[in-house]
């Protein structure tokens, strides 16, 4: 029997093409990666001008208010990433030098029924200007103010089609106003994010005139949300105007309702 051996340049073929698909997965363009994440958020997150490779890039990091919105507000400096792989799965290092003092660091892990996505425990602060972006009804509040967003422990899974949320997340807004009000400060308040088999939020007041409050719950994929805005007798003209876009008016009132 006669053996049939390889032609050499078989073999040299078959690496130059193996080269050429690690190149390409090792030097893919930053887009690529930003691309999709904008499209899959709606085109409400912008990953403008991106730069570097999918693995270590960084692009300027806006909000928008969706795909074809003339509306969009965009961080100073640049949003900078990391990825590389771990056990498994991918680790990403995320730094906007405008807000964050340490990167965060996420985890990326392929699951039996889906993908789980960890964040370690972080702390951030972001301008509430920045929610312009997002068009109607912020870019008719003109919110002023910090917001500090704090997590701890928090997942994200998807599993079988649904989203499961672990972990907490607390949002403080401080010092905030607004061009539809002449009290500045109107107040400080907090939103926590509890998560769970239904994850629940609530809002609270921690100072100010302009008194909030609600909570709410996922059922499902349902959300719903009930609370209360309200203003003392002597801010009500003040705070009148904000009051209208918060809710339905009930006088000295607004009714917070969604779901």
């Amino acid at each position: 029997m006669t053996r049939q051996l390889t032609p050499p340049w078989s073999w040299a073929s078959a690496g130059a093409l193996l080269g050429l698909l690690l190149a390409t997965l090792f030097l893919a363009p930053a887009r690529w990666l930003t691309e999709p994440l904008q499209a899959a958020l709606n085109g409400r997150v912008v990953l403008d001008d991106a730069q570097g490779t999918v693995w270590h890039g960084s692009a300027r990091l806006g909000l928008a208010g969706g795909a074809g919105s003339s509306d969009a507000s965009s961080l100073p400096g640049r949003l900078v990433w990391v990825l590389s792989p771990h056990w498994g799965g991918l680790r990403a290092e995320i730094q906007a030098d405008c807000c964050m003092q340490q990167a965060w660091r996420v985890t990326i892990q392929p699951r039996w029924s889906g993908t789980e996505l960890a964040l370690a425990d972080s702390l951030s602060q972001w301008p509430a200007q920045w929610l312009t972006g997002l068009g109607t009804p912020w870019n008719t509040v003109q919110a002023d103010g910090q917001l500090t967003l704090t997590t701890q422990g928090l997942t994200l899974q998807w599993a079988a089609g649904r989203l499961l949320l672990g972990g907490r997340v607390q949002l403080d807004a401080t010092q905030m106003s607004s061009r539809l009000s002449t009290l500045k400060p109107m107040g400080s308040y907090r939103i926590s994010l509890l998560g769970g088999a239904s994850p629940s939020i609530a809002l609270e007041t921690l100072e100010g005139s302009l008194q909030l409050s609600g909570s709410g719950q996922w059922v499902g994929s349902k959300f719903r949300f009930e609370g209360v805005a309200s203003a003392p007798p002597e801010r009500l003209e003040a705070l009148s105007n904000l009051l209208n876009i918060i809710g339905r008016r009930d006088g000295a009132r607004a009714i917070i309702k969604v779901g």
